[in-house]
């Protein structure tokens, strides 16, 4: 049982991103695969060795890299092994040192992330505000700045996915502080808050936890300006390992990423007509969600509704 959770992994039966019918849980011994773990890759579903605690109906593995993709279902002994989720994790390998981390990017791609930089210069006077916080004292003055701009993004009031602002989350920022794991930075427009990007540290590696701009500043791309500078003073720090983006796909992580490795979430659960329905049901249920969504997107719904969303903010 070694490095493994055991608790419920619900399963979600939704219609999309912002539609969910219901759910069903398993009772599942679920562990996450991490950067410093420099797992091989693998090519076909494993079942773990360990044994399965009282009530366990199997195992869950998070971002676990693949070699190629595995198919969606497929049976190993006694267990049903349904490969959910395949995606890119996406990196930042700090030790290829910053000119390195600089070339990686191609002309046109330097050229524009210049121009972003200098256009908000311009529009700040021509310095561009920002700062960067690790110890508790300098925490608490982030949280006071980062909640209220979190309230008003996107991230918050659409995904529902701002930066948390109870206070057993910020007790725990401060511990991290406390002890050198935490960094976080904002970006500003004179005095106001306009971006930020929270990162907590462990074992050297750099979480991208959240980050959030003010809606009203999108055509600056704050966010990206964040970004570049805190990445650009974190490979001055020379003591962190990798910047890890999480799991899921994107430009922004895509754009500032140095590595990427195919990764799903590996669910393998003993065979039994319970469990065998909740899986076939939840991946036939994926299946028409991703036949609706590519239909609205054939006749231009998802865009108008994702237009209309954003002008709700």
């Amino acid at each position: 049982m070694s490095n493994w959770q055991f608790k419920p992994v619900a399963f979600k039966f939704q219609l999309s991103s912002y539609m969910t019918l219901f759910k069903l849980s398993l009772p599942l011994q679920i562990r996450g695969d991490k950067l410093v773990n420099e797992t091989v890759p693998v090519a076909l579903p494993v079942v773990p060795s360990d044994e399965l605690v009282p009530g366990s109906q199997g195992f869950v593995i998070r971002g676990l890299p693949l070699s190629a993709p595995l198919p969606m279902l497929s049976r190993n002994g006694d267990y049903l092994c349904y490969a959910q989720e395949h995606y890119h994790h996406f990196h930042i390998d700090f030790s290829i040192g910053y000119e390195q981390y600089k070339n990686k990017f191609s002309s046109k791609t330097r050229s524009t992330l210049n121009r972003k930089l200098r256009k908000y210069a311009e529009h700040c006077g021509g310095t561009i505000p920002w700062k960067a916080y690790r110890t508790p004292e300098e925490i608490r003055e982030f949280f006071a700045l980062a909640r209220d701009l979190s309230k008003t993004t996107y991230q918050d009031r659409v995904l529902g996915v701002g930066l948390p602002d109870n206070e057993a989350f910020i007790e725990n920022a401060l511990k991290l502080a406390e002890a050198d794991r935490l960094r976080a930075f904002i970006l500003f427009d004179g005095a106001r808050p306009v971006s930020y990007l929270y990162c907590p540290v462990d074992a050297g590696v750099l979480t991208f936890a959240y980050l959030g701009y003010d809606p009203e500043y999108l055509h600056l791309s704050v966010g990206i300006v964040l970004q570049w500078l805190a990445t650009e003073q974190l490979f001055a720090e020379n003591r962190f390992r990798f910047f890890d983006f999480t799991e899921g796909e994107g430009d922004h992580k895509r754009l500032f990423a140095t590595h990427q490795r195919l990764c799903c979430h590996l669910v393998l659960v003993k065979r039994s007509l319970r469990n065998s329905a909740i899986i076939r049901a939840h991946i036939l249920m994926n299946q028409v969600t991703g036949e609706i969504g590519d239909l609205m997107e054939k006749h231009g719904v998802k865009a108008r509704v994702k237009r209309m969303i954003k002008r709700r903010r």
